[in-house]
């Protein structure tokens, strides 16, 4: 069975978004998504700008975010 990342739907592309984190190839970067967990009062009213956005994009934002804060080197393949 072959392993799978942590942050399978993390993905990094130096020709999008300048190599940023991403969500799934979108063109919605880790970032984005971050300041607006941080601006809406609830999910739903996110959903309601960021349609694409699933609950698992956003748990593995966050998860990833966490990472990085704890000076882990985290592999995106």
């Amino acid at each position: 069975m072959a392993e799978t990342s942590p942050f399978d739907r993390i993905t990094v592309e130096v020709g999008t978004m300048n190599g940023q984190p991403c969500i799934r190839g979108l063109r919605l970067t880790l970032r984005r998504v971050l300041e607006a967990l941080s601006t809406y009062d609830s999910r739903e009213e996110l959903r309601a700008d960021y349609p694409e956005l699933e609950d698992e994009d956003i748990r593995q934002a966050l998860a990833y975010a966490a990472a990085m804060l704890a000076d882990e080197t985290v592999e995106i393949p």
